[in-house]
């Protein structure tokens, strides 16, 4: 196709699908016909640069709920119904939810260890005051950064902490360390042990997935070198807490594990409740490898990402798309 007239078809694409623009007012935007307006968006979809998904706003998540517990053996499993499978949306729902359970099993004297990035910044704005007393919050990994891009730590631990009444405890460090004994000097510190600590002792973890692609957060935040790449794209599904999983849920590259600061995976195993808050067709693999592995006991997903889940086999699903 002519650069010219791709240019036309994905402004009218952008137009119609996105801006809610009918063809009279696209085709006098563009000075061309209705008529070709509309082979416009036909091309736009035969060409795939628009993919449309049916949302069918009456499936039944609860049997979602109950395949999953059922085939992983979760103590919950909770599904949300969203109107499109885009990221943001995901996102927001997601964490309406996953704010709505913790609420529901939040008591006195626990410890709620948290994470950081944008999934759990979601929860964090949906999280309502609950009166309850001696309830301690942590930080579960490092969070400090290479790079300019936000990791929402800080603003994550705010929030839970006014939640919950209670003044949030920061592991003031980066994830990931260039050498094991930079990590191992940092462990030797006597308030960063007792945060650590803390954090084992937690008897309820929130946490999401990183998708194993250049722009996930924590890609962005620049702990990698070119080595450590080359060895996570063939086998990694996804990380938890900055370490990084195959589809069975287990550590896969222990050299780069060795280098990370903060709880490990091991010990999510043994949480009271260890929640997991993901969902979107980049992290269908690692979703599916956390429960596999148990590295997970709730599950707080959308309904599209819990159907594939409880009809995949697999290790490798079809390549998805949202609507453009």
């Amino acid at each position: 196709m002519e650069r010219d007239k791709l240019s036309k078809v994905i402004e009218a694409a952008k137009l119609y699908y996105l801006l809610d623009y009918n063809q009279n007012e696209i085709a006098k935007i563009l000075g061309v016909s209705r008529r070709t307006v509309s082979r416009f968006l036909q091309m736009a979809k035969s060409e795939g640069i628009v993919r449309i998904n049916i949302m069918d706003p009456t499936e039944d998540v609860e049997n979602l709920s109950s395949q999953l517990e059922k085939k992983f053996g979760l103590k919950k499993a909770i599904v949300a119904s969203i109107p499109q499978y885009e990221d943001h949306i995901i996102k927001n729902y997601l964490g309406e939810k996953a704010a709505a359970y913790l609420h529901t099993v939040v008591k006195d004297s626990d410890i709620i260890g948290v994470t950081w990035g944008t999934t759990l910044y979601h929860v964090a704005i949906e999280l309502k005051q609950k009166f309850v007393k001696d309830v301690k919050v942590v930080q579960l990994k490092g969070g400090v950064s290479h790079a300019e891009t936000n990791t929402y730590a800080s603003e994550i631990l705010y929030l839970f902490g006014k939640a919950y009444h209670t003044t949030p405890n920061h592991l003031p460090l980066p994830a990931i360390v260039d050498h094991a004994v930079v990590k191992q000097a940092m462990e030797a510190d006597r308030h960063i042990r007792r945060i650590l600590e803390l954090g084992k002792e937690a008897n309820i973890a929130l946490f999401t997935i990183g998708p194993v692609k250049k722009d996930s957060l924590l890609f962005q935040l620049g702990y990698f070198t070119d080595e450590d790449l080359k060895s996570l794209y063939p086998h990694a599904v996804g990380d938890i807490c900055s370490r990084f999983f195959d589809k069975d849920g287990n550590v896969c590259n222990e050299s780069l594990n060795e280098r990370t600061l903060g709880i490990n995976l091991e010990d999510l195993k043994r949480k009271e409740q260890s929640i997991l808050i993901a969902g979107g067709p980049h992290k269908i693999e690692g979703i599916y490898g956390a429960l596999k592995g148990k590295l997970a006991n709730v599950l707080v997903t959308d309904q599209f990402t819990a159907n594939f889940c409880s009809i995949k086999k697999t290790h490798r699903m079809p390549s998805l798309k949202a609507k453009t």
